[in-house]
């Protein structure tokens, strides 16, 4: 078995331990709040489970749901860290875009989706800007503190060696960045994810974020926590299959 094999079932190892602790303490939580209306054991969140995707709608409403994750990801992503590189590489541009960017970072969330859908009307597009645009100005931040750490030693063996543009970005300002991509990557997507769910709550007539607030009128909370533990697998699973090997890779040229 190969190193990188060992690393994959390493991971997967230590994520079994820690999901086998988290069902342990669910499981005896429940049944010491006596209460299974409220707090259902993890063979009841299963079955509502069972019972939403036979139905289909769990498949459905996640699929949905995961579309306009990913088109706001991608967003936010691609304007973000453009952004956010040109800000740490020049300071006049910092100076000129920084407090707009300190503006809608700590400008809330809700303020941002109730604007959208009021200029823009209860569509898609509305939606999934105003996901993306709460968004953006973290990526922008992250990014532009690691553009602002760049090696000028690389900087200055790129110069004598006559790197091109794309070389010098491919080569060595890109590899740099790698962590603080994982990084924006990282918390964009439970970012994200969470927005993309008050975008449906608000106003989306299906996903995950609709069907949570009908559960919620409902008082089931066993159907709450099987969409809750259904996201959260897919989530663990980008984390597991994408997010850890593309770091590990992207970081090799540093051993």
């Amino acid at each position: 078995m190969g190193a990188g094999a060992l690393g994959v079932a390493s991971r997967l190892g230590w994520w079994a331990v820690s999901l086998a602790g988290f069902l342990a303490v669910w499981w005896a939580a429940a049944l010491f709040y006596a209460d299974p209306k409220l707090l259902p054991t993890p063979p009841l969140v299963v079955d509502a489970l069972i019972a939403a995707a036979k139905t289909g709608e769990l498949f459905s409403n996640l699929g949905i749901t995961l579309a306009r994750v990913a088109a706001s990801f991608l967003l936010a992503m691609t304007i973000g860290s453009a952004l956010g590189i040109f800000m740490g590489l020049s300071k006049t541009a910092d100076r000129l875009l920084g407090p707009w960017v300190v503006l809608f970072l700590n400008l809330p969330a809700l303020v941002i989706i109730m604007l959208c859908y009021v200029w823009f009307g209860l569509i898609e597009a509305a939606a999934v800007a105003a996901v993306a645009i709460n968004k953006i100005p973290n990526v922008a931040v992250t990014l532009r503190e690691g553009a602002a750490a760049l090696s000028r030693d690389l900087a200055e063996m790129a110069a004598i060696y006559r790197f091109s543009r794309w070389k010098t970005l491919r080569h060595v300002i890109l590899p740099q960045l790698a962590p603080y991509f994982a990084a924006a990557a990282r918390s964009g997507l439970a970012l994200v994810w969470k927005i993309v769910l008050v975008v449906e709550l608000l106003g989306r007539p299906n996903g995950v974020g609709f069907e949570l607030q009908t559960a919620f009128q409902l008082w089931d909370v066993a159907t709450i926590l099987a969409y809750a533990l259904a996201f959260g697998f897919i989530v663990q699973a980008i984390e597991l299959g994408i997010i850890q090997p593309w770091e590990h890779a992207a970081n090799r040229w540093r051993r």
